[in-house]
């Protein structure tokens, strides 16, 4: 009897424990952004926003874009819980054709590598 009440005591314990456990969440506005139509030379600049929908404060340590006519850019700074933040893309408007392109978010979030999508296309200027 007594190595039971032992056993459920560090159960409730290490429960107890585990359901204190701190993890970052991140949740975007929208995953994916759609340019439309947009004309050759235009301003390729669009942003994803997000929040951080956990309890402890997330890192975003790296983003990266399918191809080099894709730049991201993001804060390095922590963003505590219940905060919003932002990564800003900024495609290469100078390529005519499709948009179809992948910007994959790595953070420390309980989900910790998201792909996020651009996509539209490119028309010559004047047309």
């Amino acid at each position: 009897m007594k190595k039971l009440a032992i056993f459920l005591f560090i159960s409730a314990l290490t429960l107890s424990v585990h359901a204190q456990e701190k993890v970052a969440k991140i949740d975007f506005k929208e995953d994916t952004i759609d340019y439309g139509e947009i004309e050759q030379g235009s301003n390729g600049v669009r942003v994803f926003e997000f929040t951080n929908t956990g309890n402890a404060p997330l890192v975003i340590s790296n983003v990266t874009s399918s191809c080099g006519c894709t730049v991201p850019k993001w804060t390095s700074d922590p963003v505590q819980p219940g905060a919003k933040g932002s990564i800003e893309v900024k495609y290469d408007t100078n390529r005519v054709g499709p948009i179809r392109k992948t910007v994959n978010v790595t953070s420390n979030a309980e989900t910790s590598t998201i792909a996020l999508k651009i996509k539209g296309k490119v028309i010559e200027k004047g047309a």
